[in-house]
């Protein structure tokens, strides 16, 4: 079973990224939709503590969580923290 990989995503708010399908930005139609359908079936999850969503993220528990954040933020972020436990193991994978 893979490791779970927490991100933070703003405002004290931390994810799970290995249970994310996808980022988004919240502008067009049909994130807008997808949003509106969620809400309806009580699936959002609101990680925006009050400010404008900047990135909607889908999880694989058909889940959508609103983040302040944007989606290019995240992702360095994701980035970020796998490139620094590569480099806490080293490139073949073994603790140095």
């Amino acid at each position: 079973m893979a490791d779970t990989e927490l991100i933070h995503i703003g405002f004290g708010n931390i994810l799970a990224m290995n249970r994310v399908i996808s980022i988004a930005s919240p502008g067009s139609a049909p994130i807008k939709r997808l949003i509106q359908e969620a809400r309806g079936k009580n699936l959002v999850v609101d990680m925006t503590n009050g400010r404008r969503t900047k990135a909607v993220l889908i999880m694989d528990s058909n889940h959508v969580v609103l983040a302040a954040i944007n989606p290019e933020t995240i992702s360095g972020r994701v980035g970020n923290n796998r490139g620094s436990s590569k480099a806490a193991t080293g490139a073949d994978g073994r603790l140095s």
